[in-house]
């Protein structure tokens, strides 16, 4: 019988795969049905930056100026679509969710500045979070935002948050660094429980009939999970964070790659929204007649089996990988 238990950021896992923020973890019911499906932990929904500043808009309307004032103050925030609402409901939804299941349920920050968090990440811990993660969606539209800078914004984040709460925190990434690898062991230097790789930014199109610009929010695809195990692969056992895995995931052969590159944990939100809570058990099912059928007894056994050896030249390691590649692709689509 095969043993699927997992640690991640310190927590133990009845096994590896994590339900990741998405409207199937916006409601306590959701949780529920999540965790019967058979998940081993579940990331709310995010509670966005600019929810918390509608908040406290309304709170300084309410202890100082009048209705109009009130209103106007709020004018200056984007509205957001989020299902929690406001902050207060949040806390809500986190208490009932956390008492709801007997798995880990991990409060999500949806952040892109360092503003004054510290009070709600406290009360994000007493609300019953195991962890939190940080999901920092920043892409600097200015043109003057140097790189230093935005690296910088992602540490203080980080600092700020860890300096209020003793529950984990992770922090999901984006791709788009210089240099991803040297960013991830920034972060784990500056006390990262976790590193969530990677972020998915909602890209905008153009219709060029209606002349429009169009958002189109779309499900991850498996070709898209690539990029992530290769970094994976790179980190595993050169970082002190928890690794965990997102995007690309929708069968249990997308899983066990993520372990063989050194995920701690693969997070899913797309599979389980094209298939429904229940898909994490089918997933979880062929994951074990996998590595039943490999010969492997545990999840520790299998993690980080392929990840990038120790000691292994990097740089070399990848252009060595890319030659190859082109090499074979030469041979298969050429010459004409």
């Amino acid at each position: 019988m095969t043993d699927l238990a997992t640690r991640y950021l310190g927590l133990n896992l009845r096994n590896p795969v994590v339900a990741s923020a998405s409207p199937l973890s916006g409601t306590a019911d959701g949780v529920r049905r999540l965790a019967d499906g058979g998940v081993g932990a579940v990331v709310l929904s995010s509670l966005f930056e600019e929810q918390l500043r509608q908040q406290a808009a309304r709170d300084a309307a309410v202890a100082g100026a009048g209705a109009d004032s009130f209103a106007e103050s709020l004018s200056y925030f984007p509205a957001t679509a989020s299902a929690n609402g406001s902050p207060d409901r949040y806390l809500s939804l986190l208490e009932r969710a956390a008492a709801a299941v007997d798995i880990p349920v991990i409060a999500s920050l949806n952040r892109a500045t360092t503003g004054g968090w510290t009070d709600y990440a406290s009360a994000l811990q007493d609300a019953g979070a195991a962890a939190i993660e940080l999901n920092i969606y920043y892409l600097p539209g200015d043109l003057f935002f140097t790189g230093a800078d935005v690296e910088r914004r992602h540490t203080e984040i980080l600092t700020t948050v860890k300096a209020v709460v003793t529950v984990p925190v992770a922090v999901k990434l984006s791709p788009y660094f210089s240099s991803a690898g040297e960013m991830a062991r920034r972060l784990d230097r500056a006390g990262a429980d976790g590193l969530v790789l990677f972020n998915r930014f909602l890209q905008p199109d153009i219709d060029p009939e209606t002349l429009t610009v169009t958002v189109r929010p779309g499900l991850s695809t498996q070709a898209e999970g690539r990029l992530p195990r290769t970094w994976i692969a790179l980190l595993a056992g050169r970082v002190r964070a928890s690794l965990a895995a997102t995007t690309g995931v929708e069968t249990a052969a997308d899983v066990a790659s993520y372990l063989l590159a050194g995920a701690d944990v693969v997070m899913t939100a797309s599979a389980l929204l094209r298939h429904g809570p229940g898909y994490a058990s089918v997933l979880l099912g062929e994951l074990s007649a996998w590595m039943a059928r490999k010969g492997f007894g545990s999840v520790a056994e299998v993690r980080g089996l392929l990840a990038v050896p120790d000691g292994t030249d990097q740089a070399a390691y990848e252009r060595a990988g890319y030659v190859t590649a082109l090499e074979a692709a030469n041979k298969g689509y050429g010459p004409w």
